[in-house]
């Protein structure tokens, strides 16, 4: 076997480029199983990355079932998810260029349902003895007022026959029909309240008319939320609920929670999106769950109504959308050396056959860093978690005593998580030579209720101090160069990648992809379903205006005294450019290093291929110049005002 060639750190070659992975992966979301058929969503690149369904067999070609230039992507509370049902072997999706449901029999075109495109849907039930779809409504119709939410019918026929049959929240989700069709339970919340704070459950039953009577609440309020409400085969309603301080499982009995399994562990997500799927039913006597523990997701089988709990082996430290099938589940799942992929998971053995690949060819493992979950002390007593990313690269060793630059990773969301599952973004710097710390910070979800709400008025502050925190740990262990750590993030992770670099003196350079650095301008360009988050995350007024000037990095930029690039899309209507470009004026007049790059046609998120190599490529080129050391590659280097030429 040949022996490693000795380099520094950042100069390995690597063979995942920029242009590789702005090639990207192909999202695959939302399997479903309908006359024992498998149906999926999948991302195609050649066309735009317009989303199909797709239909598939193990050891067989998939076929795209949904015809261009239907793109099957939901708008309801801007995230969407839930776009699409197949059912009694029919195709029923929303189409994300004119916000209309359409049915797809067959090989026949897609046939509209709807006729306004004001009126967006999502979370899709059949109600097949009413020849209807139940669904969440969102109302676009007032002009310059707020959006209306309910849930609403949509007719089979072209009659075009709708009614509403919950309405007066702010916020509707996951109707969930009963197995007899006599019952419907749903979730509902109101401002200020994200779904992942307070929630509550309904239930009502069908009158003769098809109408609800008898609506009430059974659970649910504004401390607790729950998530992914499912019937079982025989008709007993089962919920999520974080009443505990965990997701946990529970069955509804009458107007009581009835825990059945309880854990320190979560078994539900943020309801960022529609259709979330964590928990499946093979029997009346038996869960299959996915549960989350320290970040990293595993399989459980759950017997009913004892609780026993059976681990089933996978190979899976990320699962995600569970789907029941024949003595198996379909799930979407990754582990630390495989990219997500769409599985038939075995019930008996664990073994399992892939459907489809996000990612057709991977490096191989030499090439590859295993995420090493890690938990180190911060602010105030707390404990913040991590992933870390060591160097990997089979054909390459650094000189002795040499440390590696430290890249560390603050996510967006906020209230979101990152998991140890492969990704290759990661990889195109640790196959380099950089190590990388990627930041469950206090606020993340995967860690419980009282975890997550220690963002809770402390954006900007607790999300700061544990990135800090992580990076100053690892450097303590010597398992990296304390003068050579760099942050990076987008969108809010670029916010607090801009508030650590002014808040703090522990990084030397940083990286922000369209971050916020004016909290009072993100409030004026923001959407319903979030318009009431920073509330929650920072404060309400009168305290708000002094919070959002403490906080906002474009308020302190004479506090950064480190280079810093800045990426920005130009058509960006979430970030604006003006918020970039104020930032970046501030450190020129300064004379810190700084880099900017603009993307026309770009919004907030790069999608174009060409833009995505360049930012990385840019972002790498970056780092060379900072930290002294010469790219393996031959890229166009970026442009740094203001920096040394010694530096550089």
């Amino acid at each position: 076997m040949k022996r490693p060639t000795t380099a520094p750190y950042g100069t390995w070659k690597s063979p995942l480029s920029a242009q590789r992975l702005a090639a990207g992966a192909k999202p695959l979301a939302a399997p479903q199983i309908d006359g024992g058929q498998v149906y999926w969503l999948e991302g195609l690149a050649a066309e735009g990355g317009r989303i199909a369904i797709v239909r598939g067999e193990p050891h067989h070609a998939s076929q795209i079932v949904t015809p261009a230039p239907f793109n099957v992507r939901s708008r309801v509370h801007e995230y969407g998810g839930g776009a699409s049902l197949v059912a009694g072997g029919a195709i029923y999706l929303s189409n994300f260029a004119d916000n209309l449901v359409y049915v797809q029999e067959g090989d026949a075109a897609p046939v509209a349902l709807t006729a306004d495109s004001r009126l967006r849907h999502a979370d899709f039930v059949l109600d097949a003895s009413r020849k209807r779809l139940i669904a969440v409504r969102e109302d676009h119709t007032r002009d310059g007022e707020e959006a209306s939410n309910m849930i609403a019918t949509i007719a089979l026929d072209a009659s075009g026959e709708s009614r509403v049959l919950a309405s007066g929240f702010d916020f509707y989700a996951a109707p969930r029909l009963s197995p007899d069709g006599r019952q419907l339970a749903w979730l509902c919340w109101n401002h200020p309240h994200m779904p992942w704070e307070g929630t509550e459950l309904w239930l009502a039953e069908f009158d003769a008319a098809g109408d609800l009577a008898n609506a009430r609440c059974v659970a649910g309020g504004a401390d607790e939320a729950l998530c992914q409400p499912r019937w079982s085969p025989r008709g007993e309603l089962f919920v999520v609920s974080d009443r505990s301080g965990w997701w946990n499982l529970y069955r509804v009995a009458g107007d009581t929670l009835e825990g059945v399994c309880p854990m320190s562990a979560e078994f539900g997500r943020p309801m960022w999106v529609f259709g979330q799927s964590s928990y499946v039913f093979t029997s009346d006597h038996e869960i299959v769950a996915v549960c989350i523990e320290d970040g990293l997701a595993r399989l459980l089988r759950i017997g009913l109504p004892d609780g026993t709990v059976e681990p089933i082996a996978t190979p899976f430290n990320d699962i995600d959308d569970l789907v029941v099938g024949e003595a198996c589940v379909l799930a979407i799942a990754a582990s630390a050396f495989e990219a997500s992929q769409l599985v038939r998971i075995d019930l008996a053995s664990g073994a399992h056959e892939v459907l489809a690949r996000s990612v057709d060819a991977l490096p191989d493992a030499g090439y590859l860093s295993a995420a090493e979950p890690i938990e180190f002390p911060s602010a105030n007593g707390r404990t913040a978690h991590a992933f870390f990313y060591p160097p990997r690269n089979r054909d390459f060793a650094a000189p002795a005593g040499e440390l590696p630059p430290l890249l560390v990773c603050s996510h967006g969301g906020p209230t979101s998580m990152s998991g140890g599952s492969l990704r290759l973004a990661y990889q195109f710097w640790t196959s380099r030579g950089f190590a990388v710390l990627d930041v469950n910070y206090g606020g993340s979800t995967g860690y419980g209720r009282a975890y997550r709400e220690l963002l809770k008025g402390q954006w900007g502050v607790v999300d700061v101090e544990d990135c800090v925190a992580g990076a100053r740990h690892l450097a303590a262990l010597g398992r990296v160069d304390p003068d050579r750590m760099a942050i990076r993030g987008g969108s809010a992770g670029g916010f607090t990648t801009l508030s650590a670099l002014a808040f703090h003196d522990v990084f030397k350079a940083g990286a922000s992809y369209y971050g916020v650095s004016d909290l009072k301008t993100l409030d004026e360009d923001t959407h319903k379903f979030e318009s009431r988050y920073n509330a929650w995350l920072i404060g309400s007024p009168p305290e708000r205006d002094r919070l959002y000037a403490e906080r906002s990095p474009a308020q302190h930029a004479n506090r950064i005294d480190c280079p810093v690039i800045f990426l920005q899309g130009l058509d960006d209507k979430v970030v604006v450019p003006a918020q970039s470009q104020m930032m970046v004026a501030a450190l020129k007049t300064r004379g810190v290093p700084v880099a900017y790059l603009e993307f026309e046609g770009e919004g907030h998120g790069f999608r174009r291929k060409e833009n995505v190599q360049r930012a990385l490529e840019a972002e790498a080129s970056f780092y060379a110049q900072v930290f002294g050391f010469e790219l393996a590659d031959e890229i166009e280097p970026v442009e740094i005002d203001g920096l040394p030429a010694s530096a550089a």
